[in-house]
């Protein structure tokens, strides 16, 4: 079932003016979380859900993929966004086929990235990223759905920190049809501000995950949208490991004070 056309309408005006944050839950319990705390949109983390399954990111299928973003679009009454990967394919018919089938599952938005998935060379080649994107654009299309295409340069993640490739494809992404722009793993403001003024009038999206910078400093370099990827799912592993390290090495309880009432939190 698609996203109704009011939720995809709503993603979209939230990228017309000013600056959100779409945070990352990783399963069904964090999402309601982040929406009941007033979060507008919401995305998935393909780290989070892998880690959250036992895997490390970028390994988790297609089809467990799937099944995870139906659970989240319908366990929230925001828009959410499909963290998509590289589209579980290489071939743009390939990526546009299951781009078909994620709109299926009631995200109102998606992101497909340029990564390759082999470390020695971790972007497609510049010719094949561009039609994957426009492949992505095309299925939407199709579908009538109007849900918000994003496309991703994974540069900076996977040690290609070059800001004039960046930007000469996402700038060439923006032509094939993407709605938004996203190059995570910057952490420079200068970039920042370099990839908003590129890309104009387009959006683009912030991957804040490191306190390298605030909401309202993003906002003032003309970013539309701010995501935080795995962070939050690390957040909540880093005190789960905290607190069970001290129970193996110390046999104390002292994490266990001031813990949440997620019985209220979750039972409305």
């Amino acid at each position: 079932m698609t996203a109704s056309p009011e939720q995809v309408a709503r993603f979209r005006r939230l990228h017309e003016s000013g600056c959100f944050v779409m945070p990352n839950p990783w399963d069904a319990g964090s999402a309601r979380a982040l929406a009941e705390m007033g979060f507008q949109a919401l995305a998935t983390t393909s780290s989070g859900f892998a880690w959250s399954t036992g895997h490390a990111d970028n390994t988790v299928g297609l089809d467990l993929t799937l099944k995870h973003l139906r659970l989240i679009a319908a366990a929230v009454d925001v828009p959410v966004n499909a963290d998509f990967q590289s589209g579980y394919a290489t071939r743009p018919e390939d990526v546009a086929a299951n781009v078909a089938l994620a709109v299926e599952t009631g995200v109102a938005g998606l992101s497909i990235e340029d990564f390759s998935g082999d470390p020695a060379e971790p972007l497609f080649e510049f010719g094949l990223a561009v039609e994957r994107v426009r492949a992505a654009r095309t299925a939407i299309d199709e579908t009538g759905s109007g849900v918000v295409l994003t496309a991703r340069s994974e540069g900076f993640v996977w040690d290609r920190p070059d800001l004039d490739e960046t930007i000469r494809r996402l700038q060439a992404y923006s032509e094939a049809g993407a709605d938004c722009l996203y190059a995570p793993g910057i952490t420079s403001l200068e970039h920042v501000a370099s990839i908003v003024a590129a890309v104009a009038p387009k959006p683009v999206n912030l991957l804040i995950h490191t306190p390298f910078t605030t909401v309202a400093e993003a906002a003032q370099l003309g970013v539309r949208r701010i995501s935080v990827g795995g962070a939050l799912a690390k957040t909540a592993w880093h005190g789960f490991l905290d607190a069970a390290r001290e129970i193996a090495e110390d046999g104390t309880f002292s994490r266990f004070a001031g813990l949440p009432d997620l019985n209220g939190l979750l039972g409305s």
